[in-house]
């Protein structure tokens, strides 16, 4: 297990009661892309990435393409043909050599893919040099399908920055089914994972700071375990009918239950440091929502 997860998810496996279950799937994780998994990411609409900037702070953000703009030229490495929007947090990150971390999700058939590993530049995209890759589960993934999909971003709106949460974005957050966590670890290995429920599960407990249950998963509690080794983290929010997103970055914490026996009661909290809000940043637009029927119920009093 030593060579699969650090000492951050190994605790937070650890306090989750989870150590037997993660050891369990520990296999799943590879230093290479599974088989079959060209196919499924030549097929993908959206890539969403997670990177850390200079100054420690994560970002999170979304490629949006055609259907072949990402391809495994082999099992080592994964070709991403396309750039994200000028004013994306993200975008500076993607055109130096560095470390990201990628999330091919298919919101059709509920299938994901997670991949971690070093980037390189391109002069039309990038090139990651796979160091992790692992599938997930496809609970808690809201399904959509795109409507209309231009190629090309359309011009957007100027990028809005603020310390806290506007109305506009707060409504976003508050009516979300779906967002996105980038975390790393204190090596600074980012990684990129998606978060999902009814509209609702997410609590916006002042304009600067918000909570969301911990559903279960995969059990590794990756993103938990770098949390507990790094408080940085960044979320992604995306308006799925007029492409613009918002962009959160601060910091996490763990709220853990006092029983390891009632996991429902595990959340996650998040103190913003910076929001940025992209008008139309994605050329794309997607059909309104099929609930997951593995979303837990909101608690009666929310």
């Amino acid at each position: 297990m030593q060579s699969v997860f650090h000492w951050g998810e190994l605790e937070a496996q650890a306090r989750a009661g989870l150590t037997r279950q993660a050891a369990g799937v520990s296999r799943l994780v590879q230093p290479t892309l599974p088989e079959g998994a060209d196919e499924f990411l030549s097929y993908q609409n959206i890539l969403v990435v997670g990177a850390q900037a200079d100054d420690g702070r994560l970002w999170a953000s979304m490629f949006v393409g055609p259907r072949g703009f990402i391809n495994a030229p082999d099992d080592e490495s994964v070709l991403v043909q396309a750039r994200l929007a000028a004013g994306d947090p993200v975008e500076p990150m993607t055109r130096r050599p560095g470390r990201l971390g990628l999330l091919a999700i298919d919101l059709e058939t509920r299938i994901r893919l997670r991949m971690n590993g070093t980037s390189t530049p391109l002069p039309s995209g990038l090139l990651l040099t796979i160091e992790q890759s692992f599938p997930n589960c496809p609970k808690y993934i809201q399904q959509r399908s795109v409507i209309s999909l231009d190629g090309t971003p359309s011009e957007p709106a100027a990028a809005t920055s603020t310390p806290a949460l506007t109305e506009d974005m707060s409504r976003l957050v508050t009516t979300a089914d779906t967002f996105f966590v980038a975390s790393a670890s204190e090596d600074g290995d980012p990684d990129v994972s998606h978060r999902g429920g009814n509209p609702g599960f997410i609590e916006l407990l002042s304009p600067t700071r918000l909570r969301w249950p911990d559903y279960r998963g995969n059990n590794m509690l990756m993103t938990l375990g770098n949390i507990t080794e790094n408080p940085h983290t960044a979320l992604l929010f995306v308006d799925w009918t007029t492409g613009t997103t918002v962009h959160l970055t601060g910091r996490a914490e763990v709220r853990w239950p006092s029983d390891a026996a009632t996991p429902a009661s595990r959340a996650v909290e998040f103190e913003i440091d910076e929001a940025i809000l992209l008008p139309r940043s994605l050329a794309a637009n997607w059909s309104a929502p099929t609930m997951s029927r593995f979303n837990p119920p909101l608690p009666a009093t929310r």
